[in-house]
Order: structure tokens, then C-alpha cells, then sequence
């Protein structure tokens, strides 16, 4: 696969005076108090945030949040001109002391950035007041700039030596460097995202995945790819029998992070299903190419397991990617087939395009086998995820521990998610005659249904979280905030923080408490 390796701006400190850097473009943060327009960079002085406000006063800036202005810079500021970007009410939240959120100032720095797709050297002057802030001025700039050029014929070179300097003190480096390895994950997955079928397909991803694995720090990642004829030797009937009408076989790449000092486990699914076509019960033609990221969950849960290893936390990480290409051929697999999934259980394919779960199925079993604190599969799962929650917020269902735990991690992380019930009553439409259970249910509730599904390949005892990021994986629209067209990244923020979490709240079970207590998250 060809990954595009330009996309990411350096990301250095700049000490002093924002307004004296030698920069091209200054993009100041401005927003409103009290009903008057208010600029929030304290690295500017106040004659030159006095000037700022009344030049956007002229151009009818009205600090409205992302809200955008370009303005020439004037004698007192060295860069070339400024780009005012809103922030709204600068009073913020008063239960967290009046200060901009840190989401804010992400997408703020993302709203910028994105509109400066061909400057070079970009300053930010923010109101950055705490590490936290900090990081989340310097995530949302990267990932404003990120742009997917691995297959353009000028190779992108406009984007290959931005430089964003952000006005701060030496004390938040250390934070700038996390927002800086943040963006690497979010722009590696992205970048899996946005390649082509053509390019990326089990075999192929699985070589990325090994490639990746080889750079990460400290040498502690291992990769075990297990191909075609030993899945079908171990019995992985979802992999196969969604893999069999493609001539490019499916892969189970199982991605291991084992520090030490790791006192917890984390085990991540997955689904990789590298191009959808429905196979046989095959999709309308009309954004069929979409399905080209139908393997966003697979890419999530390898580049955070990537960034929680170059982070060094102490926690034992595990992922596993179920790869497989979904095509129409005369050795696909039929409606009415029966599938055997890894560990025995069996299913009637009622509908070839439900295959997704068919493939995480396998997964879960297999990563229930190492006894894992806690368990989250990713998915582009369902059509009905969209219908119910839209294109920007995920759904979290499974054990009420688990969920808490993805929910809490979140919402420190940005990324928007909303619980969702697995109703008793929807797993009974997955009732067969045939199998053990059927691979589709009854109308309406599908997205849940899928979830029911998914259940019935999970313990009891086991910390479950199942997200379904169907519509969040890919944008199709254009950009807002610090989201670009194409892949999104969702949501390797979120499962780097739940590691995060585990790492700072490690306790020993109590007496006769399993491992796999629902308590224990």
C-alpha cells in the first residue's frame, strides 16, 4: 500500500511575541464577552489586540464559533496576515472555572488550519492556559492540515514542509509532543481509510501493520498474521466464508503490546472488511465507493494501539484486525449457507451484506480467550447507526461498566458518542431454524440488533463494548472543524485514552472476584 507520508506539519514551540514571528500567516483566536468582541492570545500585547478588534469589527467578524477572516496584518505584526477564528462566548464554562473548552480550541485550530491549505509557516496565538489546552490547540491544527496526497501525481508537495508554531512556554512541550503523536495515529488511520481497494486488501494491510509495527518505540510490538488456510484449518468460518468470493484472501492479524510493568489487559477487535460490495445480496451502485472504508474499526484499533505503545503506558494491549474483501464471485458465500464461527457456534447467512459481524465474531471469541480486563470492538457496522445518531456521533453498547468506561474516555478526547440499549426482544429475530442463529433480524432496531448478535458471542462475565462508528468513520462532505474529507480517525482518541485511564486505576480484584468483572473497569 502506498501511505501518504507528507501529511503531517512539524509541530514546533515559538517562545515570545507571537505578533514579531516570521511566519506567513498568525491565526489569532477571537471570540466575544458580554456581548463585545474580545481576542484571546495572550502572547499578543494589548495594542495589538486592540487593533485585531477593531480591524474585525470593520469585516464584520461577529466571533461566532469556526466562524473565519483573513485579514492583512499591518505594521505591527511581522507575519504576512492574520486569520481570525471564532470561538464563541469566552466566558466558557463556569463549572469548570470560565475557560474555553478544550474541544473549542480543537476545532478551532482545525477550522483554521484547514483554510490555509497552501501556507507554509503557521503561528497560532490561542488562549492557552493549561497543558490540556495546549495539546488541544496543537491536535486541532494538525489534523486541520492533514490531507491524504499518496496518489497525487504532484505528490502534494504543498503540504510536505508546513511548519505551526504555537505561542507557549517551554513547560507545555510535553504536551504539544502527545497532541503530535495523537495526530500521527489519527492521520495513519486515516490515510488506511482513504486508500484505495485497489491498494489496500487483507494481505496488503496485514504488510502495513507489520511495516508500522517495526518503527514503533522500544521495540515491544509483535505482529502474527494468520492466513487463509490456517484460519480454515482453526475453523474462522466468518472469515472465510466472507472472504471466499474475493481472490484476495482474508487475514486475522493479531497485534500485541505486553510492557512489563503492565497490569492490565485491553483487548481490541477490529472489523476489516477492506471493500464491501455486499457480495452476493450485493449493494446499489450509487456511493458504493464508500465501501472502501469499511474497514475504519480494523485501522482505529491498530494505530491506538501503535500510540499507546510509543506513550509507553503500562498496559497490555491487544488487537485484532478481521480482514476480509466482501465480493460477488461463484465461490461466494450464498444466503441460506451455514457458517461455523470459531469456537462452534453456527449461523444461517440470511443476508451476504451482513457480514461484518460475521468476521468480528470470529475475533471475539478469539481475543476472549486471553481473559482480557476489558473488551471493545470497532465497527462500521450498520446503515441503522446513521439513521439513529447521523454522521458525527458513534454509538457505544454492551456491558454497563464497559460503556462507562468508553463513555468517560470520550468525553475527554472529543470525540462524540451516545449509549444505546440491546434490547432482549431484538436478539429474538435472529432466531434459525438452521443454526445456532441467523446472521440478520427483524426490521427497524438493526443497529442494536447487530449488537444482540455480537452478544451472543461474548461471556457474561465478560467487560463488552461494542461501537458502532458507521457513520463518523468517513466524511463525505466537506470539512468542519478539525475533520477533513474522507477518513476521520474515529475513534483511536478515545481508545487511547480508555488505556490512559486503566494505566492510573489499576486495583487488584477482590477475593473471588473475576477477572472479567463488569466492576472492575
Amino acid at each position: 500500500m502506498s501511505r501518504s507520508e507528507t501529511v503531517l506539519p512539524a509541530l514546533k514551540r515559538m517562545v515570545g511575541d507571537a505578533a514579531a514571528a516570521d511566519i506567513d500567516v498568525l491565526v489569532v483566536a477571537i471570540g466575544t464577552r458580554e456581548g463585545r468582541l474580545e481576542v484571546s492570545a495572550p502572547s499578543l500585547s494589548d495594542a495589538v489586540t486592540r487593533e485585531l478588534v477593531e480591524a474585525a469589527e470593520a469585516v464584520g467578524h461577529r466571533g461566532t464559533h469556526g466562524a473565519l477572516s483573513r485579514i492583512p496584518s499591518g505594521a505591527s505584526i511581522a507575519a504576512r496576515s492574520v486569520l481570525l477564528v471564532g470561538l464563541g462566548d469566552l466566558a466558557g464554562d463556569v463549572d469548570k472555572g470560565g475557560s474555553v473548552s478544550d474541544e473549542s480550541l480543537r476545532r478551532a485550530a482545525g477550522s483554521a488550519l484547514r483554510s490555509l491549505e497552501s501556507v507554509a509557516r503557521v503561528g497560532l496565538a490561542f488562549p492557552v492556559t493549561d497543558l490540556a489546552g495546549a495539546e488541544a490547540v496543537g491536535l486541532g491544527a494538525l489534523l486541520g492540515a492533514y490531507r491524504y496526497t499518496a496518489h497525487l501525481s504532484d505528490g502534494g508537495t504543498a503540504n510536505t514542509d508546513r511548519v505551526i508554531s504555537l505561542a507557549a512556554d517551554q513547560a507545555v512541550q510535553p504536551a504539544l509532543d502527545r497532541a503530535r503523536l495523537l495526530a500521527r495515529a489519527v492521520a495513519a488511520t486515516r490515510d488506511l481509510v482513504n486508500a484505495p481497494p485497489s491498494h489496500l486488501f487483507p494481505a496488503s494491510f496485514a504488510d502495513v501493520v507489520a511495516e508500522c509495527a517495526q518503527t514503533v518505540a522500544g521495540g515491544e510490538v509483535v505482529v502474527e498474521v494468520i492466513g487463509e488456510d490456517e484460519l480454515r484449518e482453526r475453523g474462522f468460518g466468518g472469515l472465510i466464508g466472507v472472504g471466499s468470493g474475493s481472490d484476495r484472501g482474508p487475514r486475522l492479524v493479531k497485534v500485541s503490546y505486553a510492557p512489563a510493568s503492565a497490569d492490565r489487559h485491553l483487548s481490541l477487535v477490529g472489523k476489516g472488511i477492506t471493500f464491501d460490495s455486499g457480495g452476493i445480496s450485493i449493494k446499489p451502485a450509487a456511493n458504493m465507493e464508500k465501501m472502501k472504508s469499511d474497514m475504519a474499526g480494523a485501522a482505529a484499533v491498530v494505530q491506538a494501539l501503535f500510540a499507546i505503545a510509543e506513550l509507553s503506558l503500562p498496559v497490555r494491549v491487544t488487537a485484532w484486525l478481521a480482514l476480509a474483501e466482501n465480493m460477488p464471485s461463484g465461490s461466494a458465500v450464498r444466503p441460506s449457507d451455514v457458517l461455523s464461527i470459531y469456537g462452534g457456534k453456527t449461523v444461517e447467512v440470511i443476508n451476504t451484506d451482513a457480514e461484518g459481524r460475521l468476521v468480528l465474531a470470529d475475533a471475539l471469541v478469539a481475543a476472549q480467550e486471553e481473559e482480557p480486563d476489558l473488551l471493545i470492538d470497532v465497527a462500521t457496522l450498520t446503515g441503522a447507526q446513521v439513521a439513529a445518531l447521523g454522521y458525527r456521533t458513534s454509538a457505544v453498547m454492551g456491558a454497563p461498566a464497559a460503556t462507562r468506561a468508553v463513555m468517560s474516555a470520550a468525553e475527554v478526547a472529543g470525540e462524540s458518542m451516545w449509549v444505546m440499549p440491546i434490547p432482549e426482544e431484538v436478539f429474538a429475530g435472529y432466531e434459525s431454524k438452521t443454526a445456532d442463529l441467523k446472521n440478520t433480524g427483524k426490521p427497524g432496531g438493526g443497529m442494536m440488533g447487530a449488537a444482540a448478535f455480537l452478544r451472543a458471542f461474548v461471556g457474561e462475565d465478560v467487560a463488552w463494548a461494542h461501537l458502532d462508528i458507521a457513520g463518523p468513520a468517513y466524511n463525505s462532505e466537506p470539512g468542519y472543524g478539525y475533520i477533513t474529507p474522507g477518513g476521520t480517525g474515529v475513534p483511536v482518541r478515545t481508545l487511547v485514552e480508555v488505556a490512559q485511564r486503566m494505566a492510573s486505576e489499576v486495583r487488584e480484584p477482590e477475593p473471588g472476584e473475576s477477572p472479567l468483572s463488569r466492576t472492575q473497569i
